[in-house]
């Protein structure tokens, strides 16, 4: 829903009313993973996606429905079939969507889920999906406080501690439980949305190829920050896409992230100074942390010697093979843009758990299931 945030916030404070479709569950080889929204306005407006396009007409029109019955409902769509009118996925896989009403009325809460979401305060939303009278509940969970109820006391109590560690993980899923909240019954599904702030990238050395990288960070979603030593090269004015340009010891400010609770399994860590100065007291702390990528740019005969360095700071093997050095993907890049695209897919390799191989060259499943970036690769 984040990517759609920014339209239907506005049409809620306008006082719109809209249907919103969320996929709840995904598939086999569906484009879009749970949580990729899709909204409807009463006038007719479209913002969003939920298939890339395979669907989206049939969920526009079932979108109005809803804006006219103001009942929500859930709608399974999957492989088309030999009839070519059909509505069906053509990547072959199969989506869940549930479909909502939202305005002032029916969604009393969502000036305030939204308000978070904007603030990056992190905030889950559990909603019943089952096919019953309960269909459309909701309970909104902010780290300090609760609203709404899903039917039960006992159901929301086991749904509320169960939300508290997904959204911990930034984990969206659907859960089952038994009328007052048994883990182990099905009788009712729970979709969970978590809203955790933006996972964090970190870009040091305030060169042209960090420029890039920064760029391609946002660009897919990362909350990213530039550090550089040299106040005349760290400006706002050379990054302008970093959320943030810090002047800083890179060690040091690293220290001071990790201490404050902003390195964790989602955070990136790209170190472009390739200057034993900054590099091995960087990485020597860098690889002590939880950061789920940790790369480094330099030649092989650059990373050779920086081991070795490594090594006499007394890192071991296991911690030296987290480090992606050299960084990015062999795709013979050679501008900083093109590296930018080989440090980006490398990221994204490591996070879906892909071989870096061309798709043609390979066979199974397109698109594979979503992981944590692991801090320990295998």
């Amino acid at each position: 829903m984040r990517d759609v945030l920014l339209e239907i916030d506005a049409w809620y404070a306008n006082g719109t009313r809209f249907a919103l479709a969320t996929v709840i569950n995904a598939f086999h080889s569906t484009p879009r993973q749970p949580g990729a929204a899709m909204a409807v306005s009463a006038d007719g407006e479209v913002v969003g996606s939920v298939s890339g396009g395979c669907v989206e007409s049939a969920v526009y029109e079932l979108g109005r429905e809803v804006l006219e019955t103001g009942q929500p409902t859930t709608q399974r769509y999957g492989i088309s079939d030999d009839d070519a009118f059909a509505v069906g996925l053509t990547c072959g896989g199969t989506i869940d969507i549930l479909v909502q009403p939202v305005d002032t009325a029916s969604f009393p809460e969502f000036g305030d889920l939204a308000d978070a979401i904007n603030a990056e305060v992190p905030v889950a939303v559990a909603t019943v999906v089952s096919a019953d009278d309960r269909l459309g509940t909701r309970l909104i969970v902010w780290p300090d406080r609760v609203i709404g109820s899903l039917g039960d006391p006992a159901l929301d109590a086991a749904v509320t501690e169960d939300m508290a560690g997904m959204l911990d993980q930034g984990t969206t899923a659907v859960r089952h439980y038994g009328l007052r909240g048994e883990r182990r019954r099905d009788e009712i599904a729970v979709f969970v949305h978590s809203f955790a702030p933006p996972p964090r990238m970190f870009v040091f050395g305030a060169i042209d190829f960090a420029a890039a990288v920064a760029r391609i960070g946002k660009f897919l979603g990362y909350h990213v920050t530039v550090c550089d030593a040299r106040p005349v090269f760290a400006t706002r004015k050379r990054f302008p896409d970093a959320d943030n340009v810090v002047v800083s010891w890179p060690h040091r400010f690293l220290a001071e992230a990790t201490d404050g609770g902003l390195v964790d399994g989602r955070t990136v860590l790209c170190v472009l100074t390739h200057d034993p100065k900054f590099d091995v007291p960087l990485l020597e702390l860098a690889l002590r942390t939880d950061a789920g990528y940790i790369g480094a740019m330099g030649s092989r005969r650059t990373h050779d010697d920086r081991l070795m360095r490594l090594r006499e700071r007394g890192l071991g093997d296991g911690e030296l093979a987290r480090l992606a050095s050299p960084i990015g993907l062999d795709l013979g890049a050679r501008t900083p843009e093109e590296t930018a695209v080989s440090v980006a897919a490398e990221i994204i390799a490591m996070k879906r758990s892909g071989s870096g191989r061309r798709l043609s060259a390979t066979s199974g499943r397109i698109h594979g299931d979503a992981v944590t970036l692991s801090a320990h690769p295998a």
